[in-house]
């Protein structure tokens, strides 16, 4: 096919013991899934009505590369998350179904300008500048699900400069992954391709140029990197 510019490069991600790739089709992202830290975001969780966004697969940073401290901002926060790969898809999809759609699982960090955040809560605009700019989706190499163990007791952290900062546990989630995945295929028809940042705990704090950090969910996934 003739393409009247070059196509973009295809987002990806490194795959934990190959050197096969995860291609990525989109990044859906929720919001408040840990009680803590919707109550120091001064928010409330309403159970009923899951918050979701969504990044571009080319926010994507990998490999571990390092992450550039982005424009517009003088107020970068860190949130891990666990995230999760699809490896098929569908629409209104129970639980059970969208459970068994997982083909593996990851630690990333959702970065956020959140003095832009700030602005537009208080204009009620959406939080696109926030959320969805370049290099705001570091990532590890993702655990393929059939040899990954997760558990209600799988610790999800980050240290920052050797100090803890965000610790919690997977069982501490509001909505859990099966239920994020049936809501989601009711607003979208997820596909392969598809990751999904599963919310963050207690913690979130500023990074510096300069900064280094390390993500980790136990056992199954580790990121490191720099803020250049």
């Amino acid at each position: 096919m003739d393409y009247v510019i070059p196509p973009s490069p295809v987002s990806s991600l490194p795959v934990a013991g190959s050197n096969a790739r995860f291609p990525v089709r989109r990044i859906f992202c929720i919001g408040r899934n840990y009680a803590e830290h919707a109550r120091e975001m001064g928010a409330t969780v309403d159970k009923g009505t899951p918050l979701f966004f969504c990044k571009p697969a080319d926010a994507l940073v990998t490999d571990g590369a390092d992450i550039p401290y982005p424009q517009a901002t003088s107020d970068l926060h860190h949130e891990v998350e666990m995230v999760v790969a699809l490896g098929d898809g569908g629409r209104d999809l129970s639980p059970d179904q969208a459970a068994a759609r997982i083909w593996g699982y990851g630690v990333g960090l959702d970065l956020t300008r959140r003095d832009l955040q700030a602005v537009a809560k208080a204009k009620s605009h959406p939080w696109d500048v926030a959320k969805a700019f370049d290099h705001s989706a570091p990532m590890s190499a993702l655990m393929p699900a059939d040899v990954a163990t997760l558990a209600p007791g799988t610790v999800l952290r980050l240290d920052v400069n050797g100090t803890l900062r965000q610790h919690a546990t997977l069982g501490e989630m509001v909505h859990s992954v099966p239920e994020i995945l049936s809501t989601l295929s009711k607003l979208f028809e997820l596909k392969a391709g598809d990751l999904v940042f599963t919310g963050t705990p207690a913690g979130v704090a500023a990074l510096q140029r300069g900064d280094r950090f390390r993500a980790e969910l136990t056992g199954v996934a580790v990121l490191e990197g720099r803020v250049a």
